[in-house]
């Protein structure tokens, strides 16, 4: 497969329905070794910043991009070396924890819609509202008929972003449960990764069935045209960060953007 058909392979097409069982978490199609993976990074790091400063100067989109997945999935990695070379003054980042009695007092959506990125910003998502149709559903943390409503309440909360000129990408890391335990087991046993190690997220690991479910059908639900899922193998963190950058690239190259022309003749202004 060339690189330039990896969107068309990863992407969820609106309609499809989503069974991550038959998704390989250690694919690396598309790219033949590590070596290839680290300098497609490197490259679409150069011209994510080039994207980032045309972006900025014309003023006419925002770009957010979600990164979802179980723990150890990769999230922070993920952001940490795909976005490493933006300007941090376009860029702000933002994870989602418990949320606050404040935002309870709100519908779901509301801390979700007063981050997101402005004109000429770059948004990322470390979770989103996503969880409130994972964790959510999975630990019953809302009766069914209150989250079963929340798919199609997204699907219109992204649309409305998607018409005010805000890109959505979206990134499920497809991870595999043995590579999960691994990486679980490396906090354990790392003194630098110890204090990323939350026993809460053993739990969570014991409803992994109930996980894959939920995220099958937040997947199946909303991957729609204005607000794609991608679902990426993650086993390798050299491939993910690969083909994240690949696709966000690919995005807004796909924008033709330009940089503004002055609404003055700069060969005839002389600087005294």
């Amino acid at each position: 497969m060339k690189l330039k058909d990896l969107s068309g392979k990863l992407i969820v097409k609106p309609g499809q329905k989503v069974d991550l069982s038959k998704v390989d978490p250690d694919s690396t199609f598309g790219i033949e070794d590590k070596q290839e993976g680290l300098a497609i990074l490197e490259k679409n790091r150069t011209r994510l910043d080039e994207l980032q400063y045309v972006m900025y100067a014309e003023d006419r989109h925002a770009l957010l991009v979600v990164v979802q997945g179980m723990d150890a999935s990769g999230k922070d990695g993920t952001i940490r070396h795909v976005f490493s070379g933006v300007n941090p003054q376009g860029c702000r980042v933002t994870s989602f924890k418990t949320p606050s009695a404040e935002e309870l007092d709100h519908d779901f959506l509301w801390r979700i819609h007063k981050v997101v990125p402005g004109r000429r910003e770059l948004g990322i998502f470390n979770r989103s509202h996503y969880e409130d149709v994972l964790i959510v559903r999975v630990l019953n943390l809302v009766p069914e008929p209150v989250w079963s409503k929340r798919y199609e309440q997204i699907n219109r909360f992204e649309k409305n972003l998607a018409e005010n000129d805000v890109i959505l990408l979206k990134f499920y890391l497809h991870i595999g449960k043995e590579e999960q335990k691994k990486r679980l087991e490396e906090r354990l046993t790392d003194p630098q990764k110890n204090w990323k190690m939350n026993l809460e997220d053993l739990k969570i690991r014991g409803r992994w069935d109930d996980f894959m479910k939920a995220y099958e059908e937040a997947l199946t639900r909303c991957s729609t045209d204005w607000a794609p899922w991608y679902i990426i193998p993650s086993d390798k963190n050299w491939y993910r960060n690969a083909v994240i950058s690949h696709i966000i690239v690919e995005t807004l190259e796909s924008l033709d953007m330009k940089f503004p022309k002055p609404d003055f003749d700069p060969s005839k202004v002389v600087i005294p």
